[in-house]
C-alpha cells in the first residue's frame, strides 16, 4: 500500500476548509438549530481554525478540529469519498479521484 502524501492532503484540506471550495459542506441538525446567524459564525470559526497540534492532528492532515461558539462545542471533520460518494477515496491526496466532505456538528452529535 502506498504511503499517503500528507503534505498534499493537508494543503487540500486547508484550502477546502478555509474557502469552502473543493468540498461539500454538511451541517448537522444541531448546528442548523442554532439559527442562521450562529451557523455563519460557526462557518467563520471553521474557516479561521488553525489550532493544530500533535495531540489533535496526529497524522498532520488537518482533517479535524474542535472549537467553541459560546457554550457550544463544535467539531468539524473531513471524510474522503470516491467521486460517486459510494466508498472511500482511493487516494485522498489526488483531488481528481476524491470528493471531500466537510461535516460541521455539535460535539454532542459526534
Amino acid at each position: 500500500m502506498r504511503e499517503p502524501d500528507v503534505e498534499r492532503i493537508r494543503a487540500l484540506n486547508d484550502h477546502a476548509r478555509q474557502n469552502f471550495t473543493g468540498c461539500r459542506v454538511a451541517i448537522t441538525a444541531g448546528i442548523a438549530a442554532l439559527g442562521h446567524d450562529a451557523v455563519y459564525a460557526v462557518f467563520d470559526l471553521v474557516k479561521a481554525y488553525d489550532d493544530f497540534t500533535p495531540d489533535n492532528d496526529p497524522y498532520g492532515e488537518h482533517d479535524f478540529g474542535s472549537l467553541y461558539l459560546g457554550e457550544h462545542q463544535i467539531f468539524w471533520k473531513f471524510d474522503y469519498f470516491d467521486l460517486d460518494y459510494t466508498m472511500h477515496s482511493p487516494n485522498p491526496a489526488d483531488d481528481t479521484v476524491t470528493a471531500r466532505v466537510l461535516t460541521v456538528m455539535l460535539a454532542a452529535e459526534y
